[in-house]
């Protein structure tokens, strides 16, 4: 399945409603390059009254609901729609990142579509991956790190090609 269109009709919606959210997990990963799969999507958000009232904005848009599968203090806000499965987690808190404001400054902005979506750099991803230290996390750190290392030669080629005036 190609995730691309729900993607961009997220994006879209966040931009709509204005929703600082931050794309996260695997999904964030496989949009930096990463050869990796998920059937899940996360985001990284502010709980605020403002930024709740966003967020059921974005549901009412997608024809879908918001649950709360956890116990409260999770911080998990789930929307989800009967229709299709659809499934989105936005999350208040994650492993290894200890800011919000932190995440969004090293997060790169995803042109999709006609939006941006803000995504959490690699380094971030697997930090937080460490440190939950799940089974499935950990499964996918060696891709990961991988990734990450080819992303920084391939930039470290590129300024050194500048450099050069190739």
């Amino acid at each position: 399945m190609d995730a691309r269109p729900l993607l961009i009709q997220i994006a879209n919606l966040l931009q709509q409603h204005h929703l600082d959210a931050i794309l996260i997990g695997n999904a964030a990963a496989a949009l930096q390059g990463a050869p990796v799969t998920t059937v899940d999507i996360d985001f990284l958000f502010r709980k605020t009254p403002a930024g709740l009232r966003k967020l059921k904005a974005v549901a009412r848009d997608l024809g879908a609901v918001i649950l709360r599968p956890f116990y409260p203090v999770s911080g998990l806000y789930r929307i989800a729609r009967d229709e299709d499965g659809l499934q989105l987690d936005f999350m208040t808190v994650i492993d290894g990142v200890r800011s919000f404001e932190g995440l969004r400054k090293r997060a790169k902005t995803i042109r999709l579509g006609p939006a941006r979506l803000q995504v959490a750099s690699l380094s971030d991803i697997i930090r937080s991956k460490r440190a939950a230290g799940r089974p499935r996390d950990l499964a996918v750190l060696d891709v990961l790190e991988r990734t990450l290392d080819e992303e920084a030669r391939l930039q470290k080629g590129e300024a050194g090609s500048s450099q050069t005036g190739e």
